[in-house]
């Protein structure tokens, strides 16, 4: 899912969202935190937030601007609605499931979140699970901001493959693969758990300035800012730092000192003459960006020396992959 890793905590009383960075969030999503009130008490959810809109999960970019604010006003809830999609379930009733399988885990989570949807309607949490866990209508949780994570059903690994490229279609990153049996763990799993994501969009841009590092690349510049053509100017795009071997690395910081252009602060303008692929996860319109385009976790792929800087990409091209949605 492109949105935000987080856990929905009903404990004391109290229903809390905290964030992947160790942060309480309750008060950037009250939506959710007040959705949350309705599960039982001693249940923590993992899971993510992700805009949604139009009954389907929408660019990262409309998540962003809910980020970072005190307190989630009413208006920016309407303009800017979020959900909470669950995929596991870590405690219920004050007790720790993450060493039990998967598939008990997800059953349960089903029950408790058609439960919560269910809740001013049911004259009990126990009949609300019996009945809905029965019949799990996806209409009776269409309008809650708690929400259970797809299960892809293929037939076979050919229609697991045919399902991931139709992933940016659904608005996701890729498959996540689980074995049924596995326990939930800390850190990175391995075996048991396996992210297939996407390839990544790419494009051509020129290197269009430079800054220094960090650390050991401290003396060097390694830090790019790349172009592409609007009109018959180069427009900035995106800015990378990674991807290049220590040996293109020291060869791009030759030609940066050789071909410096402009110095703005830390930042060196440079000749427009070297062609890079990026690679980058998503992208979507931004008014704050001088080109109207912000891609998402942008990298180098390699240098392209096979092609001119009028060979690069233009931000025409970079808006045709916009989300239709936003590109309308």
């Amino acid at each position: 899912w492109d949105g935000i890793r987080a856990q929905v905590i009903r404990r004391g009383g109290e229903a809390l969202l905290w964030s992947r960075g160790d942060q309480m969030i309750t008060a950037e999503f009250p939506e959710i935190a007040a959705a949350a009130a309705a599960l039982p008490d001693g249940t923590v959810l993992d899971g993510e937030i992700v805009a949604w809109a139009d009954a389907k999960p929408q660019p990262f970019g409309r998540l962003q601007r809910r980020l970072g604010r005190k307190i989630a006003g009413a208006k920016i809830q309407r303009d800017l609605p979020v959900v909470f999609v669950a995929y596991d379930l870590l405690e219920c009733a004050d007790e720790d499931w993450r060493a039990r399988a998967l598939s008990e885990r997800r059953g349960r989570l089903e029950c408790v979140i058609a439960a919560a949807a269910a809740a001013p309607r049911a004259a009990s949490e126990e009949d609300a699970q019996r009945d809905l866990f029965e019949r799990l209508d996806p209409a009776a949780v269409r309008n809650f901001p708690l929400r259970i994570s797809e299960i892809l059903r293929p037939l076979s690994w050919d229609d697991l493959a045919l399902q991931r490229t139709e992933s940016r279609e659904r608005g996701v990153e890729g498959v996540m693969l689980k074995r049924l049996t596995s326990a939930y763990g800390t850190g990175r799993q391995r075996g048991e758990w396996w992210k297939w994501k996407i390839e990544p969009l790419t494009m051509d841009a020129v290197l269009i300035g430079a800054q220094a590092g960090h650390g050991r690349r401290a003396n060097l510049y390694t830090d790019y800012t790349f172009g592409v053509w609007d009109g018959g100017a180069l427009v900035p795009v995106a800015k990378a730092y990674s991807g290049l071997t220590d040996e293109e690395i020291l060869d791009v910081d030759r030609f940066v000192r050789a071909h410096t252009t402009g110095k703005f602060g830390p930042v060196r303008a440079v000749e427009a003459v070297l062609v890079f692929e990026l690679a980058f996860e998503g992208i979507n319109e931004s008014p704050r960006h001088k080109s109207g385009i912000a891609v998402r976790f942008p990298r180098i792929r390699r240098r392209r020396d096979d092609k001119k800087p009028e060979d690069a990409d233009t931000v025409e091209t970079l808006r045709a992959l916009l989300p239709k949605k936003n590109h309308a």
